[in-house]
């Protein structure tokens, strides 16, 4: 791999050439690996024109050749499963089975762009008048972008791309400056499955390639995914510019656990969702909402050994459960939360800082933290810690519980464990939430449905992938029509094809 990542515009791979460039490091080592370069405005609106240029002729494909090109990726990404989780691992620090995971996710979303052929088909009325059919169609917006975060270098431009461009758009990826490696793999892939030159581009970078982005005329529409802050940013200087924004932001997803939950699997659950990945997902559970003292005593029990037994250090031993943080700015962020916890009178039943691994002492590891007896009022409660920290709260009774899940500022995904449909059916029906699981902690939708939160974890009218995917990245067309009579074509006797 190249020590400077580069970008690629017009189906070919181009160092930087603003004279900015950023650190990459190995998490697990603390170390810089490789650098990164920076665009510039003037670099970005290179591949403004590059996929300007090709647009037109790739949304002329009919959907199904559009559609072979997907099978063809979705084969590219089988075949290079274990390097690029390699990659993945490398940069971000997950476990390669994690970041396997997360790249299954994203080719399933791959899966779903074949059949993209079904999904434009439009509606069609007849005789709407006297002799007038109406008919809609879905059409591509053009060029479109998508921004992604650092935690997932892999799943998220997979969530993205292959739907922007089976709609017939050309798409511009600007990933994350942490772990940019798996972005030009990428577009080598879709370059081999048959995407032209110009139609898929990644320029690297910071803010400044961020602006070029939402400012950019030509660019119809962004779809971002990171914390809330920026989300909010992107989202209102994406549409002061006239262009169609979906902004993901942050969340904090709350667990209840009845006292009739199966206790064991209430247990796994957490340990997964709380800790995997390092606690470094947008749909961690990061607050376990205890229905009585009982449960709450009884969860702490069960959890307390098994946070202290995690196999923790770097993500490419297949031994280890739980990597390393990815850069030292969030994990000083996530020690500094746990210290206002501290502070705040929060319970500190199990303190994961102050890790140290023979070999790794420059790395960014952190063992599993637990608060307990945390409160709404606590900045550890309102804030996403991004990190192996779980807050226990400790509720009189259901009402109380789902009262809690609603009055946050987020909406992303929550779970209720019980063995009472009635409870969980309420819950389903009346959290304020986008995502919601009934014994199930984390309630990613399947490819086929579509991923979004509520609230302030999500900043305009659509959620990713599924079919609110393929509605952000086209736009509606009516037509509605009339033709003289007595007119003939003449009969056509061989079967129609794309050949």
């Amino acid at each position: 791999m190249s020590d400077v990542i580069g970008h690629y515009i017009g189906g070919r791979q181009v160092a930087g050439t603003s004279g900015r460039r950023g650190d990459i490091y190995n998490p697990a080592l603390g170390e810089v690996v490789r650098q990164v370069d920076f665009a510039s405005q003037a670099e970005v609106r290179q591949a403004v024109e590059a996929a300007k240029a090709a647009q037109p002729d790739w949304a002329a494909q009919p959907p199904l050749r559009r559609a072979r090109v997907m099978f063809r990726l979705k084969q590219l990404l089988e075949a290079n499963m274990d390097d690029l989780a390699k990659v993945v691992t490398e940069e971000h620090g997950k476990t390669i089975a994690d970041a396997k995971g997360s790249i299954t996710r994203g080719l399933e979303v791959v899966e779903f762009a074949c059949g993209i052929p079904h999904l434009l088909k439009g509606e069609f009325s007849e005789d709407v008048g006297t002799g007038v059919d109406s008919f809609s169609m879905r059409q591509p917006l053009g060029v479109v972008a998508g921004i992604t975060p650092f935690n997932f270098p892999a799943m998220i431009p997979l969530w993205m791309a292959p739907m922007a461009l089976a709609c017939g758009n050309a798409f511009i990826l600007k990933p994350s400056e942490k772990d940019p490696s798996f972005s030009l793999r990428l577009a080598e892939f879709f370059a081999e499955a048959g995407v032209p030159d110009g139609v898929f581009s990644v320029v690297q970078g910071d803010k400044e390639a961020v602006n070029a982005i939402l400012t950019d005329p030509d660019i119809q529409a962004v779809s971002f995914v990171g914390a809330t802050a920026t989300a909010e940013y992107i989202y209102h200087t994406g549409c002061a510019h006239n262009k169609r924004v979906q902004a993901l932001g942050g969340a904090k997803n709350h667990m209840i656990v009845m006292p009739d939950a199966d206790m064991e699997q209430a247990t796994d659950a957490i340990m997964g969702a709380a800790y995997g990945s390092a606690g470094e997902r947008c749909m961690a559970i990061s607050v376990a909402v205890a229905v009585g003292d009982e449960v709450a005593d009884n969860l702490l029990e069960r959890l307390m050994p098994r946070v202290r037994g995690l196999k923790i250090g770097p993500g490419s031993d297949p031994e280890v459960e739980m990597g390393p943080l990815n850069n030292r700015q969030l994990f000083d962020k996530v020690n500094g939360l746990i210290d206002q916890g501290v502070k705040e009178g929060a319970d500190l039943v199990l303190d994961g800082r102050g890790l140290s691994l023979q070999g790794y002492e420059k790395g960014y590891f952190m063992g599993g933290s637990i608060f307990d007896r945390v409160t709404p009022e606590m900045e550890i409660y309102k804030q996403e810690i991004f990190g192996p920290v779980l807050s226990v709260v400790r509720a009189p009774d259901y009402a109380s519980a789902a009262r809690m899940v609603n009055e946050h500022e987020y909406g992303n995904g929550t779970a209720i464990f019980t063995r009472d449909g009635d409870a969980a059916r309420h819950f389903a029906s009346t959290s304020k939430i986008g995502m919601v699981g009934v014994n199930v902690p984390i309630p990613v939708p399947m490819a086929f449905h579509s991923f979004g939160g509520w609230k302030r974890s999500l900043f305009g009218d659509h959620h990713m992938h599924g079919p609110e995917g393929v509605r952000f990245f086209t736009k509606l067309k009516t037509v509605t029509a009339r033709w003289p009579t007595g007119i003939r074509a003449g009969a056509e006797f061989t079967i129609p094809t794309h050949g």
